[in-house]
């Protein structure tokens, strides 16, 4: 970390004091150095009109000499060796008193750059520059900064051979010069007028701080919030068992569990006598929920890809909303990103509608009727494609009433298939949204997330629950994933098909059945009073 240099300063006869405004402004990146040659009070005149720190010059007209162009076009060599900044071109205000900078202002450069995250050395930039980039690999025209705050240098220019050799190339060498210090990003270069001649978008390379661009390690306290949340999982999870039972529970826990103004929970010792039977359910919704996180480490672990311990997000009705699990490494490639990102929704998937087929099935055995709750029809009307599932099932009988039998598998794999696929919405961090940022980039991640808040604003996707998911996800999991190592190579045609099929399975089973076809399909009593259990 550098601090303002002082020592070109003590040449000068005279204080400068330049604007408030303008001293957040000087860094040791953006400095420039500061001309005397418009200033026109009388007793400046002796002093020759000079520029301190590079050797521009500049006459009284105030135009400078900037040199000739370089030979690589309209840019020339000077500018390829130096990060691009603003200077203003009025002259600094002097005072006959005061210090060239108040102790106020030097503190608040120094504050900032203390606080801020470490950036690129200038050293480090020229050597880069000198060593890696060239006419065999890219030929650097611009730089750009490059991070979420800045922090980092995004090299422009041209690419001198196939992509992905280059990187290799350049990372390796990389590795040469400056050891671990850094890391190298290909990315699509912003702003691009067109696709590389040479096919693919327009490539640039980022360099940032290791230390900035890794994940930090897990700390105590975020351990003891995953085991919080856990707990409440566990209790949600408890919960919703209960709540399956509502044909048998007593009033005044069926008012809490059906009213909405309902506030205070009813007496405990009230439901300890359910609590026991709700457990198999419990524990359905709670695996499918584990299998899920145990998708995403298996399919981590070859990759030598680390990942967060999971922070799981209890809810009543589902009884998880599922978890937030974080890259704790810096990803090599958008296939890595897809294949961790499918691999939860994948597995927990599976578990969920296999407990939901078998239990479909065993509700369909008149043997297994024991074991088997009533639950209200109108929640098969939730999901298009489950509620399909369960009419071609049990039959027209058994669906066209106010409750139906079934066995809790049905209830344990019905909300582990909504919650797995609330979680494949293409938005932001999700499991969706990651397999949508790798397998098509993070300009098609905007626009598929904003169809999908569309979608969940109005209540076409998710029905009652599209308004808690939609706020849980602008809270928690509206940014997008951070960029690869290398973020440009495709990820192959069958990712971005299997994304695309995942994705209509994703929208039939959060869409709801329209009453016209649940009344065809006789699935629930359309326009039934509901049934007051109390």
């Amino acid at each position: 970390m550098t601090t303002l240099p002082s020592s070109s300063f003590l040449n000068l006869p005279l204080r400068l004091r330049p604007p408030f405004a303008r001293s957040a402004a000087i860094s040791p990146t953006n400095w420039r150095p500061i001309s005397l040659c418009n200033l026109r009070k009388p007793p400046l005149r002796p002093f020759p009109c000079r520029s301190i720190g590079n050797n521009d010059t500049e006459d009284d007209s105030g135009i400078k000499d900037q040199g000739k162009p370089g030979e690589d076009g309209d840019k020339s060599s000077s500018d390829r060796n130096t990060i691009p900044t603003s200077v203003s071109s009025r002259p600094p205000r002097i005072s006959p008193d005061g210090p060239l900078f108040s102790s106020f202002q030097v503190d608040s450069v120094k504050l900032m750059d203390l606080l801020g995250p470490e950036k690129v050395d200038h050293s480090d930039v020229k050597l880069i520059k000198d060593k890696l980039f060239g006419y065999s690999t890219f030929w650097v025209t611009k730089e750009e900064s490059f991070g979420d705050l800045g922090e980092g240098i995004l090299f422009l220019g041209n690419l001198r051979g196939k992509r992905e050799q280059v990187f290799a190339k350049l990372q390796k060498l990389l590795r040469e010069v400056t050891g671990d210090k850094y890391n190298l990003f290909m990315v699509e270069e912003p702003n691009s007028e067109g696709p590389d001649p040479r096919g693919g978008p327009r490539v640039s390379f980022g360099l940032l701080r290791k230390e900035v661009s890794e994940p930090g390690p897990t700390t105590l306290w975020q351990y003891v919030i995953s085991a919080l949340l856990f707990l409440l999982t566990i209790g949600s999870c408890v919960e919703l068992g209960i709540a399956s039972q509502i044909t048998i529970l007593p009033p005044e826990v069926v008012k809490y569990f059906t009213d909405p103004n309902a506030i205070e929970p009813p007496d405990m010792q009230l439901l300890l006598p359910f609590v026991e039977s709700a457990l198999p359910l419990a524990y359905g919704v709670l695996s499918v929920q584990l299998f899920h996180e145990v998708g995403h480490f298996l399919a981590a672990f070859p990759k030598k890809v680390k990942l967060s311990i999971p922070y799981f997000i209890p809810n009543i009705t589902l009884g998880s909303f599922g978890a937030i699990t974080q890259f704790k490494s810096i990803l090599p490639d958008r296939k890595t990103l897809f294949d961790i990102s499918m691999a939860g929704p994948v597995a927990g998937a599976a578990l969920s509608f296999s407990m939901f087929c078998v239990g479909l099935l065993l509700s369909s055995n008149p043997a297994g009727s024991g074991d088997l709750v009533q639950v209200p029809s109108i929640l098969f009307q939730g999901s298009l494609l489950l509620g399909l599932i369960s009419r071609a099932t049990l039959g027209y009988t058994a669906m066209h009433a106010a409750t139906v039998s079934v066995h809790p598998l049905v209830i344990a794999g019905w909300c582990g298939l909504t919650t797995t696929a609330f979680n494949m919405l293409p938005v932001g961090c999700l499991d969706g949204g990651r397999a949508m940022q790798g397998a098509f980039g993070k300009s098609a991640l905007v626009g598929s997330g904003l169809t999908a808040y569309s979608l969940l604003g109005l209540g076409v996707l998710g029905g009652p629950l599209s308004l808690p998911w939609g706020l849980y996800v602008l809270i928690c999991q509206r940014a997008p994933e951070k960029p690869c190592l290398n973020d440009v190579t495709d990820v192959g045609t069958w990712r971005q098909t299997a994304l695309i099929v995942a994705l209509v399975l994703v929208v039939l089973t959060l869409l709801p059945l329209w009453d016209e076809l649940a009344e065809d399909l006789g699935v629930g009593l359309v326009g039934l009073v509901p049934v007051n259990f109390s």
